[in-house]
């Protein structure tokens, strides 16, 4: 994984569950949707949590909040054999490939890539999930944080 991917990778975590989670998890792989955690890391939890401010009810769980759908579509695609650290940045990052962001965060060119997947994390700007989406300046100084080169 490239220095640039790396940082993407975290500032999509602080984008979904913000430094108070991250902080205070296993670097936010063990979170459920919801703010919760679960505690083994051998397939996605798989838990549907009701969001009641937000009327909805989700599987997301892990540090990039992925759907239990995916996990199980992407673990196959991918070979992985449980919902463990690595295993969750394959998936994310795989999701990413698809967009045809890769070349995009290894360029620097984070707007860009943040416009390509923003349909995957409702955090993104302009995702338009009637969630609450973070601002482009505060991802920007996230990915730089963690040591991710701008064009």
């Amino acid at each position: 994984m490239s220095r640039n991917e790396k940082a993407f990778l975290d500032m999509l975590a602080v984008s979904e569950l913000g430094y108070e989670l991250l902080n205070n998890s296993d670097d936010g792989y063990n979170i459920l949707v919801g703010g919760g955690k679960f505690d083994s890391y051998a397939a996605h939890p798989n838990k549907l949590i009701w969001l009641p401010s937000l009327g909805i009810s989700s599987t997301a769980a892990g540090r990039y909040q992925i759907l239990h759908r995916n996990a199980v579509s992407y673990s196959k695609l991918l070979g992985l054999e449980d919902f463990g650290h690595f295993s969750q940045d394959m998936i994310a990052l795989q999701m990413i490939r698809e967009r045809k962001a890769l070349p995009l965060i290894n360029a620097g060119r984070i707007p860009e890539a943040i416009a390509a997947v923003k349909n995957i994390w409702a955090s993104l700007p302009g995702a338009g999930y009637n969630q609450h989406e973070n601002k482009l300046e505060m991802l920007l100084k996230a990915f730089t944080d963690s040591n991710g080169t701008l064009a």
